[in-house]
């Protein structure tokens, strides 16, 4: 059966990412691509090659807007940027696509999901992780260099506790855990950057 002629390749590969955020890898069957995207399964298969195939576009899709989102929001040029890491976190657990809470973030989930039992996988959640550690170290050096945080401040450390934050927090947020609490978390995170520095006399 040929594909329909209003077949849209990005927007089937959007709904695949939808699907596969929602229920996970393992979850998702050929048929449920198949019901969600429309499409027959020698029409996903001829299109697509396999269901792992289009997985990793969903997951390059996924990096492209999403993760590209929060590299956005983590620019810290011209705001403190305390300010900047706690709307940020925020933003991380209070719903950040629409109204689709609990969802979690789909490259942690895919993260605990496939472990590092899936090579191609691996390289790409790896590499979203480490587009975020940037972004921070980015922002925390803007920081630095603007007197905001303590010329003492290890970039290092700090862009790990942070991130380890982020993802617990991702874990948290898709628990369904009390938003108050996770705030709690993200305040005790910023104040673990230490004071800002006085002013001079």
């Amino acid at each position: 059966m040929a594909r329909p002629r209003q077949f849209d390749e990005k927007n089937a590969v959007t709904s695949a990412t939808e699907l596969f955020w929602r229920r996970g890898y393992h979850a998702t069957s050929v048929r449920d691509l198949g019901d969600e995207l429309k499409l027959t399964p020698s029409s996903l298969y001829r299109t697509f090659t396999d269901k792992h195939t289009l997985f990793l576009r969903a997951l390059d899709h996924y990096r492209a807007t999403e993760s590209a989102q929060a590299r956005q929001r983590l620019d810290a040029a011209d705001r403190p940027v305390r300010e900047v890491l706690r709307e940020w976190m925020l933003w991380l657990v209070t719903c950040p696509a629409g109204d689709k809470s609990g969802r979690g973030c789909f490259v942690v989930n895919t993260a605990t999901e496939l472990g590092t039992t899936d090579e191609k996988v691996r390289l790409r959640t790896e590499a979203a992780f480490e587009t975020t550690r940037q972004a921070l170290r980015s922002a925390l050096a803007a920081g630095r260099d603007r007197g905001e945080l303590s010329a003492d401040l290890d970039i290092d450390d700090a862009v790990e506790l942070l991130f380890t934050t982020v993802l617990g927090l991702r874990v948290r947020e898709r628990a369904g855990h009390d938003t108050e609490r996770l705030t709690t978390a993200i305040d005790l995170a910023i104040r673990a950057l230490g004071p800002a520095p006085a002013e001079p006399a």
